[in-house]
């Protein structure tokens, strides 16, 4: 082959060489993170590592799974150990508390059946509880007593039938003054025909015979 053929064959090949493509380089060092944009579907991006790190695995991450937020600590659970509040228990009304007042004079036969058969904690005395007189407090209990000395069964029908009406719709009310204020409510009378008479008008009364006379 002659020089000049030579020649022509080397400049061929030189250009073929700077023409032809060149090998893509091996990705090193890189690490893949999500793309902060939505995505259709999973797709991994690749960035540079940090030098001297070893080259991770390309990860796929779905961009449509969310992660769980970390349980937020519950408002009470500093408190979990505490057990339940104490019950408070109010002071008593001071318009409950008993006060002794001198008995209605006139019914010198009422005001002994008073202070003798519950017994009255404050002998020759009424006690007043809330605004209202009864006619005694019992010794230990907190019992308020109404005490009646009537003579019932010696009453016309017609003045029997008043007298239930006027002391039934009374015990009620004395009764309901008691109760508010913690009080138990009694009522005495003399005879076994009045107890039967006001029980027949309310059974819900608690009343009991003193047999005392008038």
């Amino acid at each position: 082959m002659s020089f000049r053929a030579c020649s022509a064959l080397l400049l061929l090949l030189v250009g073929c060489a700077a023409t032809a493509p060149q090998q893509p380089t091996k990705q090193h060092n890189q690490i893949a993170v999500p793309w902060a944009a939505p995505l259709a579907g999973p797709k991994p991006i690749v960035l540079p590592s940090p030098v001297g790190l070893t080259p991770p695995v390309t990860v796929m991450v779905d961009p449509g799974t969310q992660l769980e937020p970390e349980a937020a600590p519950s408002p009470d659970s500093s408190r979990s150990n505490r057990g339940p509040s104490a019950p408070v228990t109010a002071e008593r009304r001071p318009e409950c508390a008993p006060i002794p007042v001198p008995h209605r004079g006139g019914d010198d036969a009422h005001n002994k059946c008073a202070d003798t058969f519950p017994p009255n904690r404050y002998p020759g005395r009424d006690v007043l509880v809330n605004g209202k007189r009864f006619d005694a407090l019992q010794v230990g209990v907190r019992m308020l007593w109404e005490i009646k000395t009537d003579r019932f069964e010696t009453y016309s029908l017609f003045l029997q039938n008043q007298v239930l009406s006027d002391q039934v719709e009374e015990f009620r009310d004395e009764r309901a003054i008691a109760q508010a204020c913690d009080y138990g409510f009694t009522v005495g009378v003399s005879s076994e025909a009045h107890r039967a008479a006001l029980e027949e008008r309310d059974r819900t009364l608690t009343i009991v015979v003193t047999g005392c006379p008038r």
